[in-house]
């Protein structure tokens, strides 16, 4: 999927090579799963992701989530064109530790501080990672809205959590 992401900015391949890369993917995950490595209840660590509200592209967000999973995190994924209030109550819900925002139009982007905002008024911020990813964002972006992190890909998402993770956790 990194390839095909690659080939598509490079205007190589289009959305729909991307999908049919996506459910090739997805195909292939379904007979892997049952032979990875299995992760003890108590030691995953309970995470949120979903499309902030007004948009519904999810395919990088699917990405983030399945490499997340393999990497033992317990995701609780509110799909696409999800409300600010919808990610506040499932992060109550969950305990989660991390939450992971996604988009891909610019139009939507202002989404993502006020889920950040709304964290910060339920007292939870200082509680939970923030992580966004989506084609139009940047670490700059990040940083100016407060998230913790930006991540490029699905791979670098998981780097990038974990470092982020075992940084608070010992802090």
């Amino acid at each position: 999927m990194n390839r095909a992401s690659q080939l598509y900015e490079e205007e190589e391949y289009f959305v729909s090579d991307l999908l049919l890369c996506s459910d090739a993917m997805y195909a292939g995950l379904g007979v892997l799963r049952p032979h990875l490595p299995k992760v003890d209840d108590e030691q995953k660590i309970n995470a949120v992701i979903g499309v902030v509200e007004s948009d519904t592209h999810d395919i990088g967000k699917n990405l983030v989530r399945i490499m997340m999973e393999t990497a033992g995190f317990e995701m609780h994924d509110l799909g696409r064109d999800v409300p600010i209030e919808s990610f506040i109550s499932k992060v109550k819900e969950t305990n989660a530790k991390l939450v992971c925002l996604s988009t891909l139009m610019t139009t939507t982007m202002p989404n993502m501080e006020r889920v950040i905002n709304r964290l910060k008024e339920e007292g939870m911020r200082d509680n939970v990672v923030v992580m966004i990813g989506g084609g139009p964002l940047s670490p700059a972006y990040a940083q100016k809205i407060g998230a913790c992190a930006y991540s490029s890909n699905a791979i670098e998402a998981v780097k990038v959590a974990k470092e982020l993770l075992k940084a608070k956790a010992t802090a």
